[in-house]
């Protein structure tokens, strides 16, 4: 168990589940130092840190994990005790789009961070995975569900990189007596979530009386964890998890993607003619449902937001924080480093 006061480096700290990661710790370890180390992408926003900018014990650093200098000497300069990796390109519709980027950052992105462990020392180092390395479930079996036995299974170019990124983790565990630890997690919603996800995407285009685009016949079932409950297991997991463990991650939430739709075109007083049925995604995987049993039995975790509950969250958050994500759709967000830093 770690229970000293850490340095805790967070790659994709400003992306959607990192940022909200990195929120969590300062909250809850005021004492420890956070690092923010994201290169920020499409999908890092600088602004979504602003509130913990000015925190004395949080550092942002733009950086590229598959930039060697860059991260070894963030290394030298910081000493972490422990390395969480969210940094990855993540949409699995660019990936079919530009598979080459997803190789590099994915895998050998996490190569040059191991490597960096390995060099200068490290507690723990978390990966952080996704349910899709094991493909899909059939839509007429719902009592099947992922274990961390589940054999891989990958059905898209995101989800092989992901995959072949776990395997390497546990590679430099067994070579090289790395410490280490996966979590794969089912798919997150919640507050600053991208909004070319499938919730935040659809509430935005529904404010705006826009068509609410749904791949196929919307059938394609997802267990949905509100974000706030991945930390708390993240948590968990960095200090009290076994080392060499994997970790799955679910909310026991599963929804038809239809019936998310349908759920916020109520919720926003918009009438269903703006779904717009599109063509369906290559490769579109079935149904995810993960079994959370072995985290549950090992830390004491589960999740605690129903996905009623987590969705009306969520659409609240949207629309207090409409600035947020609008100033994303319009490409400005991308600015907002370079007025930070007068560049």
């Amino acid at each position: 168990m770690i229970n000293k006061i850490m340095t805790i480096i967070i790659t994709g700290g400003a992306g959607f589940i990192g940022s909200n990661f990195v929120f969590h710790m300062l909250k809850k370890y005021p004492d420890y130092r956070i690092i923010c180390l994201d290169k920020l992408t499409y999908a890092g926003n600088l602004s979504t840190l602003a509130p913990v900018m000015e925190n004395s014990n949080f550092r942002f650093v733009k950086a590229d994990i598959c930039d060697r200098e860059a991260v070894y000497k963030l290394f030298e300069e910081e000493n972490p005790d422990i390395v969480v990796n969210f940094a990855a390109e993540s949409h699995v519709d660019r990936s079919i789009e530009d598979p080459g980027i997803f190789l590099q950052t994915n895998i050998m992105g996490t190569a040059t961070l191991m490597n960096a462990c390995r060099k200068y020392g490290i507690v723990r180092y978390h990966q952080v995975s996704t349910d899709e390395v094991y493909g899909d479930l059939p839509l007429d079996r719902p009592d099947l569900f992922f274990t961390e036995e589940t054999p891989i299974h990958t059905s898209s170019p995101y989800s092989s990189s992901k995959a072949a990124a776990d395997l390497l983790v546990l590679a430099y565990h067994r070579t090289y007596g790395l410490p280490v630890t996966i979590s794969r997690c089912s798919n997150n919603y919640g507050p600053y979530h991208f909004p070319e996800k499938l919730i935040p995407l659809m509430i935005a285009n529904a404010l705006n009386d826009k068509p609410l685009p749904v791949y196929g016949e919307g059938l394609n079932v997802r267990d949905w964890l509100y974000v706030e409950d991945h930390c708390k297991a993240i948590d968990l997991i960095i200090h009290n998890g076994k080392i060499g463990e994997v970790y799955n991650i679910g909310g026991h939430n599963e929804m038809k993607n239809i019936d998310i739709v349908k759920i916020i075109c109520k919720a926003l007083g918009k009438l269903e003619s703006l779904i717009t049925y599109v063509s369906d995604r290559k490769g579109h995987d079935m149904r995810y449902a993960i079994d959370p049993t072995k985290i549950y039995n090992e830390l004491g975790w589960r999740p605690e937001t129903m996905f009623k509950d987590g969705i009306h969250k969520t659409i609240q958050w949207y629309l207090d924080n409409k600035e947020w994500w609008e100033t994303i759709i319009s490409g400005e967000y991308q600015n907002y480093y370079d007025k930070m830093y007068d560049i």
